[in-house]
């Protein structure tokens, strides 16, 4: 994402999306009642009777957002609202759909913009921290890419003693590799393309033992070299991946990470649950935390948000960020579709950290 310009003090912001998972953001940071403008096309009625036609017209629109649909397959975020502003052929007061995707521009405006919206802004602002992850045993490696929102997993290698080897992609499509090819090497050659290919900032070589050091030791390539990064994982599954990005081992190599930065807030969140001290979770515990100025961090998913604004509760949820955010706490929004954000909805969708126990 790109900010073209900003006055806060005036409510606006200029945008550009330069990223698919910029629209993530976005979906967090634009509201119902926030005006957005940007260019449009819409089919219009030129001419009456038999010598009517319909053609389409860019126009620039003003709209007031009501309703809100992301969709990340497609690579689109739609807002729906009122033309705040008559323009020919668009009266004020009808409804029009704005859809933004990559390389879309447009202005937002916000009656009061919160700390925490602000700093999503920044955040998907800053350079994108790509950095490829592979866990490897003897016999199996799995890769994935980071996101700011997340990880893909891109592919999964399977060799066997025998030196043989199958490849089988995140959508459980298999290949033949060659037989006889030494399986270390195949897991080199497979990191020289994907660093090809996404240009990581780093790489992470995982693995129980001490098979991440035997092939470190046999990557010559220098590009390769320079980027890697060691970590230990108790095995080659998804659930392993969670636990790499939370290595202490990875600090330095991570620190810009917003996914390792989601699963330590969420550790220290169950901890201070299992023992039952600094933390509440659910929606009228989150409530009544808020009301008494208790909340030093507060935890949402998307999935929690999206449910409230369909439920026509999302005004409440509003004042408790407000509530929030005037004494100094701290929001963190997760997305229900990573790991931590699931963890977050088996909790309701709502938790916070407390200052300061509350009783009620």
């Amino acid at each position: 994402m790109r900010i073209i310009t900003s006055d806060f003090k005036k409510g606006f912001v200029k945008i550009k999306i330069t990223d698919p998972e910029d629209l993530w953001y976005l979906s967090q940071i634009i509201e119902p009642g926030d005006l957005l403008t940007a260019k449009t096309t819409r089919k219009v009625k030129i001419g009456d009777g038999e010598d009517a036609k319909v053609d389409k017209k860019t126009l620039t629109l003003i709209i007031k957002a009501e309703e809100l649909t992301l969709d990340l397959e497609s690579k689109v975020l739609r807002i729906n609202g009122k033309v705040q502003e008559a323009q020919e052929f668009v009266p004020a007061g009808s409804y029009h759909a704005l859809s933004f995707e990559p390389d879309s521009e447009f202005k937002l405006e916000k009656k009061e913009w919160f700390s925490y919206q602000k700093q999503k802004l920044e955040e998907a602002a800053q350079s994108k921290h790509l950095y490829l992850i592979c866990l490897l045993d003897r016999e199996e490696s799995l890769f994935a890419l980071t996101k700011k929102s997340g990880y893909n997993i891109l592919l999964t290698l399977k060799g066997e003693v025998e030196k043989k080897a199958r490849f089988s992609d995140a959508k459980a499509q298999n290949k033949s590799s060659s037989q006889g090819k030494d399986f270390y090497q195949e897991i080199i050659s497979q990191l020289g393309e994907y660093n090809s290919r996404y240009l990581p900032e780093r790489i992470i070589l995982a693995s129980p033992a001490f098979y991440k050091e035997d092939l470190a030791k046999k990557i010559t390539d220098p590009d390769l070299k320079k980027k890697i990064a060691l970590a230990t994982c108790s095995d080659i599954t998804e659930t392993a991946l969670n636990e790499v990005m939370k290595s202490p081992e990875l600090k330095s190599a991570l620190q810009d990470s917003r996914l390792r930065e989601e699963k330590i807030l969420m550790d220290d969140l169950l901890r201070e649950i299992n023992k039952n001290e600094l933390a509440v979770y659910g929606w009228k515990e989150t409530l009544n935390a808020g009301a008494a100025g208790a909340i030093n961090k507060l935890f949402l998913s998307d999935k929690f948000i999206h449910q409230r604004r369909k439920e026509e509760k999302y005004d409440e949820v509003e004042a408790l960020m407000k509530t929030v955010d005037s004494c100094q706490g701290q929001i963190h929004l997760f997305s229900s579709e990573q790991e931590s954000g699931k963890n977050l909805d088996g909790l309701g969708g709502i938790a916070a950290i407390l200052k300061y126990k509350v009783y009620t």
